[in-house]
């Protein structure tokens, strides 16, 4: 298992759910992976339980402040990245009428500025070959009540796939993305939900999924590995959909 040997990752949110089974991964393949995390507390547990092939910073990805200065900090580390994980991110629900200007703006800062800024400072160290994946979700393909603004969100990280691998093609930097679906993360906990309400919420969602269960983050991990990959060589400006078949198998 070395398809990344001496590779360098940059994983943003990498302290849990898919960001950290992403690093397990990529360093089982071979990797040096560094992880960003908003906290030091989690950053400094996650690197101890990785490994000596792992390294963390501490880092935002909705403060502009963090963002723009994740480059200089990656540099103190390593002079190059091989692969860049733009996984950072949660979503937060509200009908239409219910959204206000802080829920909008958390989310587009975070998923949007988090994910087009991160890319902007971190492509000066790439050199040709490498590879960016970036997270998108199922949901830009399905219309679902109370997720307008994450969709939304999501919808636009969607763009960038596209407009970053046209534009990085002077570069040889493929750009492709990992969409996952309902994946068994800690990711309701950000939701604002109560716990009883998170249980009612994957009892009733957990029968309409094709296979009748939540993904594993180990699942996604594996297809954004691929992507990160000489096996993927030939793959640029697409999105890889991980959700048990949901967004095209009606029930």
């Amino acid at each position: 298992m070395t398809k990344l040997k001496s590779k360098v990752a940059l994983i943003t949110g990498g302290t849990s759910g898919i960001g950290k089974a992403t690093a397990v991964k990529m360093i089982a393949e071979g990797a040096t992976v560094i992880i960003t995390g908003r906290y030091q507390k989690t950053v400094d547990e996650t690197v101890s339980e990785l490994g000596v092939n792992c390294r963390g910073i501490v880092s935002d990805a909705s403060k502009m402040e963090d963002l723009l200065s994740i480059g200089n900090k990656v540099k103190e580390l390593t002079d190059v990245v091989d692969i860049l994980f733009t996984n950072a991110g949660y979503g937060k629900f509200a009908p239409i009428e219910m959204a206000d200007e802080k829920h909008f703006d958390e989310l587009f800062n975070l998923l949007v500025k988090g994910t087009f800024f991160t890319v902007q400072q971190i492509i000066p160290l790439m050199k040709d070959g490498s590879s960016i994946i970036l997270c998108t979700s199922v949901v830009t393909e399905m219309g679902i009540a109370n997720f307008s603004v994450y969709s939304g969100a999501k919808s636009a990280v969607q763009s960038f796939v596209k407009t970053f691998a046209s534009e990085l093609l002077v570069k040889k930097i493929r750009v492709n993305s990992v969409s996952p679906g309902y994946i068994s993360t800690n990711g309701f906990q950000k939701t604002g939900l109560s716990q009883e309400q998170i249980d009612g919420a994957i009892a009733s969602i957990t029968p309409t999924l094709p296979l009748k269960r939540f993904g594993n983050p180990e699942e996604v991990a594996n297809t954004v590995c691929f992507l990160a990959s000489d096996d993927s060589s030939y793959t640029n400006a697409s999105e890889f959909v991980v959700d048990g078949g949901l967004a095209v198998i009606k029930n």
